[in-house]
């Protein structure tokens, strides 16, 4: 089974294709956990027109598609490279709660429900740093 799924991988059309459809999955998944662990429906309130949701979900977005970035790039099958996605993004959900504790003056998602701009800002920002930073360290 493996030698038929190498061939196939060693089509660069194909291989693209399933490396595509893999990260797209998991970014789904990861979304779907990351608005579990919010107090607010991001789609709803980006539906809503809320900016600082849309860029906090912007940030997360592009932070989970950059570490498939690195982890494709740095690792020869789709399995090791879907684990180092995987631990990048378990990185940046610590680094979601790191952000909520160090900032006791204000709660981090009641600021981006109400539509902070700056605070949404920031938490884009922090999700693109950061894993650009995890992915530096994608072997």
């Amino acid at each position: 089974m493996n030698e038929e799924v190498d061939v196939l991988l060693s089509n660069p059309y194909l291989s693209t294709l399933a490396f595509f459809t893999v990260a797209v999955i998991a970014l789904v998944v990861f979304l779907t956990l990351f608005e579990l662990v919010t107090k607010y429906d991001d789609w709803a309130e980006i539906k809503k027109g809320n900016i600082s949701v849309a860029m906090a979900t912007g940030g997360k977005i592009f932070g989970i598609c950059n570490l498939f970035r690195f982890a494709i790039l740095n690792n020869d099958t789709m399995i090791h490279s879907l684990i180092w996605a995987g631990y990048g993004f378990v990185l940046l959900l610590v680094a979601y709660f790191i952000f909520e504790f160090l900032t006791p003056y204000f709660k981090i998602d009641e600021e981006i429900k109400n539509d902070n701009k700056a605070v949404g800002l920031l938490s884009m920002m922090i999700s693109i740093s950061l894993s650009y930073v995890v992915g530096a360290c994608v072997t």
